[in-house]
């Protein structure tokens, strides 16, 4: 029961920045009164409640690396995101953990599923809500509780890790950002045909707007791994995205690409306290390419049948061995450490390409969540076609091309 997480994300981190960066650019008068627009939009929350000292120190160029916490949020009171039938300030969708090197020249990304069962620290919301703490609890608690600052402060108390930054992406503005440029392309190999949450989408290739865009990347009952294949739907669909984002499709058409900076700016918290700011981020990583970031999700496992957490995901030792890594500034394959962790590294398939699915690594059984997944070390160049083409099928992928 594993799984990557987006290879997209990077740009969620990135993209997001540097499309401001872009708008920003100019010297008109119009674009920096649209500059100032977008400033206004962005919901810049309270700083990170460090449990950890190393973050936020002021030589934080190219002498030291970037931790940076990425939240996609499911909060559902926005028109038609309600999927599910719930409603209310969501827990945190989907977290990635992104590492930038001091170099800044690569980096990757470590995703913590929300059904992990881990501890959560004491903290204070931005408005001073207190939030005790608490031992086993889900992941995704901590944001709806205690949103983005709560988050940050458990992922520190998780890893060991000191965070920089985050940056939390909620659906509502989602949807905004799809239909501005035109909706995304995606592949779906089976028609999904979810009763319970009414979502049904064909099989094939579609373009997809609107509601259609959303219920893809957050449906989680359509594949064997369930909330794991939903991360690696996410994974292709963001990075399409991003695809046409930077596009000359997008870039040389202003208006398209206002209203996606627009609807983005709206739909983005974070602790970076302006757009200049998530600017000066996106210069720092300008050198990064696709091909030098890599993904995976922390080790887990199912708890055993008949366990009080049955249903839900444990977090394995060998996660010690990535936050390791983090600290040390190490890449995911070091040879200074040539055993790798349960969870192998990808990087991002062609997203050009309708077809395309994220490069598969092992994601070991695709067995219920009350049973116990064996790690899986087999990296994906290592996997037969026909162990890729099962891969991509368990998490409602196309086969890679």
């Amino acid at each position: 029961m594993r799984s990557k997480t987006w290879s997209g994300t990077r740009t969620v981190a990135v993209t997001v920045a540097v499309t401001m960066l872009i708008l920003a650019a100019g010297t008109g008068i119009a674009t920096w009164a649209f500059y100032g627009h977008l400033n206004r939009n962005l919901d810049t929350s309270g700083d990170i409640q460090h449990l950890l000292d190393g973050a936020d120190d002021n030589d934080d160029g190219p002498r030291r690396p970037l931790n940076i916490l990425i939240l996609g949020t499911d909060g559902r009171d926005c028109k038609g995101c309600s999927i599910d039938g719930e409603s209310g300030a969501g827990g945190s969708d989907s977290t990635i953990l992104l590492h930038v090197a001091a170099d800044r020249k690569s980096a990757y990304g470590v995703s913590i599923p929300r059904d992990a069962i881990v501890d959560r620290p004491e903290c204070t919301t931005e408005d001073g809500k207190k939030i005790d703490e608490a031992k086993d609890v889900m992941w995704n608690q901590a944001y709806a509780l205690g949103g983005p600052i709560c988050t940050a402060r458990q992922t520190e108390l998780l890893t060991g890790v000191p965070f920089d930054h985050y940056i939390a992406l909620d659906f509502a503005g989602f949807r905004g950002m799809v239909d501005a440029v035109g909706g995304v392309t995606v592949c779906i190999p089976e028609a999904i045909d979810d009763k319970e949450h009414n979502i049904f989408l064909p099989a094939g290739t579609h373009n997809l707007r609107g509601k259609q865009a959303l219920d893809y990347v957050r449906n989680r009952s359509s594949t064997p791994n369930a909330d794991l294949g939903r991360m690696r739907r996410q994974q292709y669909f963001l990075t399409t995205l991003s695809t046409k984002v930077l596009s000359a499709d997008t870039l040389t058409r202003p208006r398209r690409l206002a209203k996606f900076a627009a609807e983005l700016s709206k739909s983005i918290s974070t602790d970076i306290g302006s757009v200049s700011g998530l600017a000066e981020l996106a210069a720092q990583m300008r050198e990064i390419k696709p091909t030098g970031v890599e993904f995976v999700t922390v080790p887990n496992a199912g708890f055993p049948t008949g366990d009080p957490n049955w249903g839900r995901l444990r977090i394995l030792p060998e996660s010690d061995q990535l936050w390791q890594r983090m600290l040390d500034d190490r890449p995911l394959h070091d040879p200074r450490d040539p055993a790798p962790s349960s969870a192998s590294p990808t990087t991002p398939a062609n997203p050009g390409s309708a077809s395309a699915a994220p490069g598969p690594t092992g994601s070991g059984s695709s067995a219920g969540p009350g049973s116990e997944a064996a790690p899986s070390d087999v990296p994906a160049d290592a996997m037969s076609p026909e162990e890729k083409d099962k891969d991509a099928a368990d998490n409602g992928l196309c086969a890679p091309a």
